[in-house]
């Protein structure tokens, strides 16, 4: 057996000498039943599970079926890196896209000092929380005109959600249009909220996962949590024409990557995902996360994977992902 050293891949990796200590007794009997390498290792499942929390978490170690699977340590180490940098290349892709849109951002405590600038006036909007969301979004689209734009990973509750419906239809009749970003994921969760939103005439689009909820009242008003993200409240209400025309350009880029929504072609309610799963594998998304944000299973995921690659004649997913950019798919 190998004997772990406090200079060894696992732990130069940031993981606890436990962690360490854990990988290098199941690392060689990856392959095996979960029952068997617990037993030979004096444990239950379950306490082998929670030593391998840690690296089950970033898919060092899975459990596929009755089976457990360790990857070798400069598989571990590949993972880590493009997982590293998978979240760097999306953290700066987000600070990119705000910071298009919004050139002048400055900091709170940054301000002009006392008779630098004249003609100072407040920024147009409330930070506020409590009442009733629904009632204040019905007062707010009956008063007002324009189109609705929609960012919406989570807001799916009932009978919340059959309220909203209710008065995007009656927008929508009067001539106004509601568009709609959802998560892919949206298509297995809640598929009969896609249908209700569709019905009554609000366009619908598809990204693998979205940043923040955020909705958007013609030129004039954009609701955003404060801090972005999936809060109920505190909110943001802006109606400062640079932040909602900041914004209104921030959607419209998600909107031209984003996949329309097809449900009548959909199998079983669910999206073709080639475009989904070429957009995350280009990022270096493990299996495993790709199966989180799509909401399938990773068994799907790997299946998909294996049919995409097949189509496009590669043997690795690096050569798929180059046929795939020079075929436009990417």
């Amino acid at each position: 057996m190998v004997h772990p050293s406090s200079s060894s891949v696992i732990s130069a990796l940031g993981f606890s000498r436990n962690a360490n200590r854990a990988y290098y007794r199941v690392l060689g009997q990856s392959g095996r039943e979960l029952v068997s390498v617990a037993a030979a290792l004096l444990q239950t499942p379950d306490e082998l599970l929670k030593d391998l929390a840690p690296l089950v978490e970033h898919g060092i170690v899975t459990v596929e079926g009755p089976r457990l699977f360790v990857v070798s340590p400069a598989e571990a180490v590949t993972r880590l890196v493009a997982a590293s940098a998978a979240s760097a290349a999306a953290t700066h892709a987000q600070l990119t896209a705000v910071a298009d849109a919004i050139p002048h951002l400055t900091a709170s405590s940054a301000r002009p000092a006392p008779g630098a600038v004249h003609n100072l006036q407040q920024i147009d909007g409330e930070i506020s929380s409590g009442g009733q969301p629904v009632e204040l979004l019905t007062s707010m689209i009956r008063e007002s005109r324009g189109d609705l734009l929609w960012l919406r990973p989570d807001q799916f509750r009932k009978p919340r959600e059959d309220a909203m419906a209710q008065i995007v239809g009656e927008a929508v009749r009067t001539g106004r249009r509601s568009r709609a970003i959802y998560p892919v994921r949206a298509m297995s969760e809640v598929p009969d909220t896609l249908r209700l939103r569709s019905e009554v005439g609000e366009e619908i689009r598809l990204l693998p996962d979205l940043p923040t909820r955020m909705f958007i009242i013609g030129t004039s008003h954009v609701i955003l949590p404060e801090p972005l993200g999936m809060f109920d409240e505190p909110r943001s209400l802006m109606r400062q024409r640079g932040w909602v025309d900041a914004m209104i350009l921030w959607f419209e880029s998600m909107w031209d990557r984003a996949a329309p929504l097809d449900l009548e072609g959909a199998r079983d309610t669910r999206p073709d995902m080639r475009d989904f799963l070429l957009d995350q594998l280009a990022t270096g998304a493990q299996d495993e996360q790709i199966a989180r944000r799509l909401g399938v299973s990773l068994r799907t995921v790997r299946r998909r994977v294996a049919e995409l690659m097949s189509d496009l004649g590669a043997d690795s997913r690096f050569q798929a992902g180059v046929e795939a950019a020079r075929r436009g798919w990417l």
